[in-house]
C-alpha cells in the first residue's frame, strides 16, 4: 500500500555522509525503488536500515508502513533508538515526536511552544509487496519489479531471510543471471562438473527490460532430491532483467510446473548488498517449506563466496574491461543496460 502524503526530496538532494557512490551513479541509482526489510520484520518498533548509503528508519504507524531518514534534525539522534506510541516515532534525545507524515507533533521542552512547520522528517515512500518493504530516495514514479507468481493462488510462497554479501550488488546481479558457472560452484546443490555445456541462448529488450530464455539439461532438483524428470528432459530457464539491480528467473519443471524466484540486490553501500529473495511455485506444495529455505540458503552462500572474492569489486562497464565468452551473452547485455542508464563506466556498486 502506497503512503499519502510522503515528502518529496528537494531538487537536489544531499548526498549521505562518507557516500561510497561518485555523486552521478548515487543519482542515477537513486531513482529506483529497492527492497529495504521483510515486512514481517518491521512492526511499530523502530528497525534501523541503510540504502545506497543513506541511514533509514522503518516502522509501522498503525496500518501505515514510514520510511524515513534515520535523523532527529534538532540534535541528529538517530530515531531508531526511539520509539512508537499512538502512531507517532518519539525521538529517543529530547523526546520530540513526529507524525507518520513526518511533521513534527511535539518539542516536550516546551510544551505550550507553536512548532514551526519546518521542523519535519524526512519521509520517503513505502510500498508492501511480494512480502517485502519497498522504497525510493528520489524516484519520481513507482518502478517495482513484476512478480505475477506471488498473487496467483494456484503458487505457494516462499521467503527465505534477507542474505547479507560483502560485495557488489552489480556483481550479485552478473552472477545471478549466469549460466555457466552451475557446474563449478554450485556442486553442491544442484550443479554438475560432467554436465558443463552451455547451448546457444539468445537475449532480446523488451522497452527497459532483457529477457534471455535458456534450454539445457542441468536439473534444478538438488542433490539427494527425488528427481521425476524424464531422462533427456530438457530445463528452460527464462530470465527477466529489471534495471538496476533485479532479476526474476522463471524455471520450467515436468507437468506444467514452474518455479519463480525474484532476486533483489538491494545495495546498501557501493560495495555491500543486501539480498531479498521471494519464491512462487505451483508444485511440491505438500514439501516443508523449511526444505526450500535451507537449500536455497545453500546456493547463497555458495554465490556470496565467489561474489566476496571477485576482483575488481566493481562492476566493470567498460567491455573493454574483462574478457567474454558466447555464455556471457545475459550479462553483457546487462553491463550495457546499466550503461545506458546513465552509469559511469567505472562503475561503483
Amino acid at each position: 500500500m502506497m503512503i499519502s502524503n510522503v515528502k518529496k526530496y528537494n531538487e537536489e538532494v544531499q548526498l549521505p555522509r562518507d557516500c561510497t557512490f561518485t555523486p552521478e551513479d548515487w543519482h542515477v541509482l537513486s531513482q529506483y525503488w529497492y527492497p529495504i526489510a521483510q515486512a514481517n520484520e518491521i512492526t511499530d518498533k523502530p528497525v534501523a536500515v541503510k540504502l545506497l548509503d543513506m541511514k533509514l528508519v522503518c516502522y509501522r504507524s498503525k496500518d501505515k508502513v514510514v520510511v524515513a531518514r534515520d535523523l532527529c534534525f534538532h540534535r541528529g539522534a538517530p530515531l531508531s533508538k526511539g520509539w512508537v506510541e499512538e502512531g507517532e516515532i518519539v525521538c529517543p534525545y529530547h523526546g520530540f515526536r513526529y507524525s507518520c507524515e513526518g511533521q513534527c507533533t511535539s518539542v516536550p521542552a516546551h510544551p505550550d511552544a507553536k512548532i514551526s512547520p519546518k521542523l519535519k522528517l524526512i519521509v520517503y515512500p513505502a510500498v508492501e509487496r511480494y512480502g517485502l518493504i519497498w522504497t525510493s530516495l528520489a524516484a519520481s514514479e513507482e518502478n517495482i519489479p513484476s512478480f505475477p507468481g506471488w498473487d496467483d493462488p494456484d503458487y505457494l510462497n516462499v521467503l527465505p531471510p534477507s542474505f547479507d554479501i560483502a560485495g557488489s550488488a552489480g556483481r550479485q546481479m552478473e552472477g545471478f543471471l549466469d549460466v555457466s558457472h552451475f557446474a563449478f560452484v554450485h556442486t553442491e546443490t544442484f550443479g554438475d562438473r560432467n554436465n558443463t555445456s552451455v547451448p546457444q541462448y539468445q537475449v532480446r529488450r523488451e522497452g527497459n527490460e532483457l529477457i534471455a530464455e535458456y534450454w539445457s539439461t542441468v536439473s534444478n532438483y538438488g542433490k539427494g532430491q527425488e528427481n521425476p524428470a524424464p531422462e533427456g528432459f530438457n530445463w528452460l530457464r527464462e530470465f527477466r532483467v529489471f534495471a538496476p539491480f533485479a532479476a526474476s528467473l522463471t524455471v520450467y519443471f515436468p507437468n506444467d510446473g514452474k518455479l519463480m524466484i525474484l532476486n533483489c540486490a538491494s545495495p546498501v553501500s557501493a560495495r555491500y548488498t543486501r539480498l531479498f529473495c521471494p519464491i512462487s511455485r505451483n508444485f511440491d506444495k505438500s514439501v516443508p517449506v523449511e526444505d526450500t529455505i535451507k537449500f536455497n540458503l545453500q546456493v547463497f552462500q555458495e554465490d556470496r563466496e565467489m561474489v566476496e572474492a571477485q576482483t575488481p569489486e566493481d562492476l566493470p562497464l567498460d567491455l573493454q574491461a574483462e574478457a567474454h565468452i558466447p555464455a556471457d551473452r545475459t550479462s553483457i547485455a546487462y553491463r550495457q543496460l546499466l550503461t545506458e542508464l546513465g552509469l559511469g563506466r567505472n562503475y561503483t556498486s
